[in-house]
């Protein structure tokens, strides 16, 4: 039984060596590196970087409704009469069509589009904020795997060596075979949690993969711990100012006041100028020449079944959700301040109650480990006490990462764990860059165009 746990646990060990890579062979990997990586390889945030390239594309949509619509028409006709022949006629048309005055619905619709692009922004920005977020959930489970590893490697080989005294104490009538007894038992268990916390780190490195965008290698470097404020409520009040949820839901808010007003605004007449020119070529002789025509036109709903009054109360219901989903969000950011705040208290006081936790529990052990030499202990408080130190150091790996983690966290709670806020040094996507390609409507947009050209490419590897 114990040769087939050993087996096992000499397998995992050697696949969890070869993923960790040889040493001497890989490159060691910091929090920062991890950051970065999950910066530059994350495919959400690719997605919606593309879906606020669609937004922006959303003001150059309404912007064209301020300018003229201009077509072109071509038409040939058969006549057939009574005669021996028939007739043949064809036309070529150019006309152009411009809104004069609408109530200032389109005027809305851009303002309303611009407000979409910034809600979108926000919505980017805290898609920034979760990825990171997940980047250091990762590098911390990797670590804490790895230290758990090493901790079970270590009572693995303590465990072991208590057997092998036990065994000889047996020999010579010191100890009874219960005491051998004991230490197999938890040598076996010692080596079952070994190949768990074994597992736990080929899962961790999964994860891992996954948010950062490839696998770790050895981790190294101290844990950098970001600044952050005296006290929960200046943490409170940078939330409010700068979370990007909360700018969404301001600017989203905005969005429904508008359209609100643009419901208004169909009651409203509608002037639009019209022009054209058209060419006829007939076998009638007086039906071929050119024609011109402008005129402008008026026009003003009087009865539409009730639909424009039913669009006005449905904005109106969109602008009270609206407004309602601003007060929800704001009170969950500040909830998430709340949380996070007192998380990192009480990983602090975690963290300091297992370094004592350890201090007594090796104290113990050593005391134990002596006495049972002296024959005043039995071997069943020697692996009892071994088992202490050993979860009191699990605890404390638990603990640290815990409290690394709520570091960062208060700093998503506030919504500064961005790239720009944390200074990692590298180009950030400039989300103004496209929109100020395509904000006026352009008929073709050179930025679009190599924007195009990255996505096929992207799409045949």
């Amino acid at each position: 039984m114990i040769k087939g746990i050993r087996s096992a646990v000499f397998g995992v060990g050697a696949a969890v060596t070869v993923a960790l890579g040889a040493p001497g062979y890989a490159t060691a990997e910091t929090l920062t590196d991890a950051l970065i990586s999950a910066y530059d390889n994350s495919r959400l945030l690719e997605q919606n970087r593309a879906l606020l390239r669609a937004a922006d594309e959303g003001v150059a949509s309404a912007m064209a409704a301020l300018r003229p619509v201009i077509g072109f028409t071509a038409d040939a006709s058969v006549t057939d009469t009574d005669t021996a022949s028939n007739l043949m006629s064809s036309s070529v048309g150019l006309g152009a069509e411009l809104t004069l005055y609408e109530g200032g619905s389109n005027r809305l619709a851009v303002e309303a589009a611009k407000e979409t692009v910034l809600a979108t922004r926000a919505g980017l920005l805290n898609v920034e904020q979760n990825v990171l977020l997940s980047a250091v959930q990762a590098y911390l489970d990797v670590r804490s795997a790895t230290d758990n590893v090493r901790l079970s490697n270590n009572n693995v080989r303590v465990i072991t060596e208590q057997l092998r005294a036990a065994r000889d104490r047996f020999e010579v009538g010191e100890v009874t075979r219960t005491d051998v007894s004991l230490a197999e038992s938890a040598l076996a268990a010692s080596q079952s949690a070994q190949v768990a916390a074994q597992g736990a780190l080929i899962v961790a490195r999964e994860n891992y993969k996954l948010a950062v965008g490839h696998y770790p290698e050895p981790l190294t470097g101290t844990l950098r711990v970001p600044g952050l404020p005296k006290t929960r409520e200046e943490a409170l009040d940078i939330a409010r100012r700068s979370h990007p949820t909360i700018d969404s839901a301001q600017r989203s808010l905005t969005v429904a006041d508008l359209n609100l007003l643009r419901a208004r605004a169909a009651r409203k007449p509608t002037i639009t100028m019209n022009a054209g020119i058209t060419a006829t070529d007939s076998d009638i002789p007086s039906n071929d020449g050119t024609a011109s025509r402008i005129g402008i036109d008026l026009s003003q709903p009087i009865y539409a079944g009730g639909a424009i009054a039913s669009a006005e109360r449905a904005a109106l219901a969109n602008r009270e959700a609206a407004a309602a989903n601003l007060h929800y969000v704001s009170q969950q950011v500040e909830l998430g301040v709340g949380n996070a705040w007192a998380q990192l208290s009480i990983a602090r006081a975690q963290l300091e109650a297992t370094d004592k936790q350890i201090r007594a529990a090796q104290l113990a052990f050593d005391g134990t480990r002596e006495e049972a030499r002296l024959g005043s202990r039995t071997t069943l408080d020697v692996l009892d006490a071994e088992q202490d130190l050993l979860d009191a150091r699990t605890a404390r790996v638990q603990a640290e990462a815990a409290q690394y983690f709520a570091y960062y966290a208060v700093l998503s709670s506030m919504g500064l764990l961005t790239v720009e806020h944390l200074n990692l040094g590298i180009p950030t996507y400039d989300p103004a860059a496209y929109y100020n390609s395509v904000k006026g409507g352009p008929s073709r947009s050179i930025q679009g165009d190599k924007l195009d050209e990255v996505m096929k490419a992207l799409g045949k590897k």
